[in-house]
């Protein structure tokens, strides 16, 4: 099958930073991709050359085969941005339906307005709904065109829990109606809810490439915060990824099994106390794993060429 997306040794430039390094990647029809990543990975620059927004420094990049900055190719693919931009004046149906004159089957307004809960909207002005309102829009207005795939920026911004939820099944269901969806987000409960398969990215690198499962396995890092005098001791227990110093003078273990590593520490003999054990959040889990939390490279790129 023919990949919808293509990234042949891609880098991009901006000066001189590197935003992507060489980065070979094939998106296929049919799946959720969760693109995940701390501020900075690249997440959004790999977006914006396959919208044909930008040009890569070296490397190719195919949209549906052909080239993304030519616009008879972006007919199939639908995006929303990570920041929000709508005519304060134009009423939400306004905006629906002058987005889908742009194409030759759009999903008909009030079915879009009704899949993604804006059927009471249809007469307010964009300028006078919330910012979370906003967001639902944006991310309904990537589907009116019927794409083949669909890139979603950090698509639940400014969203509470319940309206994530809302959006999330919403994705779904327009996933089952065909659509092949890239997603990026900082959350990790997000790609769990959406994603199939998922990519990370840091420092303009693919980190992994797999299907959720894992992934997760592979980011689900455990934190220990705990006080000794013996720091050095502790990072070196076979159990432990990597440490960090804490304002308080305690100091944080990474560790990928928080069981062994509490009993490899006791074992140990080593003198501890204060001891505190909870869930790395995905930045953390990100910035010990690229070596910026005071730890080395714990994963290996890898790539779907």
């Amino acid at each position: 099958m023919t990949a919808l997306a293509h990234f042949d040794h891609v880098t991009r430039r901006f000066g001189q930073v590197t935003a992507l390094n060489d980065v070979s990647l094939e998106i296929d029809a049919g799946r959720i991709v969760g693109l995940l990543g701390p501020n900075g990975a690249g997440k959004s620059t790999l977006l914006s050359l396959l919208q044909g927004l930008r040009r890569p420094t070296s490397g190719t990049v195919e949209l549906f085969g052909a080239s993304p900055s030519d616009y008879r190719t972006r007919r199939f693919l639908g995006s929303t941005p990570q920041e929000t931009a709508l005519p304060p004046t134009l009423r939400v149906g306004e905006v629906i339906d002058f987005v889908g004159k742009h194409f030759e089957d759009p999903v008909p307004t009030a079915a879009v307005a009704d899949e993604f809960g804006l059927s009471t909207m249809l007469r307010k002005q964009t300028g006078a709904l919330s910012g979370g309102q906003k967001r639902r829009l944006s991310v309904a207005l990537a589907f009116v065109g019927r794409p083949k795939l669909v890139l979603l920026d950090e698509p639940t911004t400014g969203l509470d829990v319940d309206a994530r939820r809302t959006l999330w099944d919403a994705v779904r269901r327009q996933h089952e109606q065909g659509a092949t969806v890239v997603v990026t987000s900082h959350y990790l409960d997000e790609i769990e809810a959406l994603a199939e398969r998922v990519v990370v990215l840091g420092g303009g690198i693919i980190l992994a490439d797999d299907d959720l499962g894992a992934v997760l396995d592979r980011v689900g890092l455990r934190m220990l915060r705990l006080r000794t005098p013996d720091v050095a001791a502790v990072s070196r227990l076979t159990s432990v990824v990597s440490a960090r110093e804490e304002e308080d003078g305690s100091h944080t273990f990474f560790t990928r099994n928080a069981d062994a590593a509490v009993t490899e520490l006791v074992h140990s003999g080593i003198p501890f106390g204060g001891l505190a054990v909870r869930g790395a959040s995905l930045e953390e889990a990100f910035l010990t794993l690229t070596g910026g939390a005071n730890g080395a490279p714990a994963v290996e790129g890898s790539s779907r060429s």
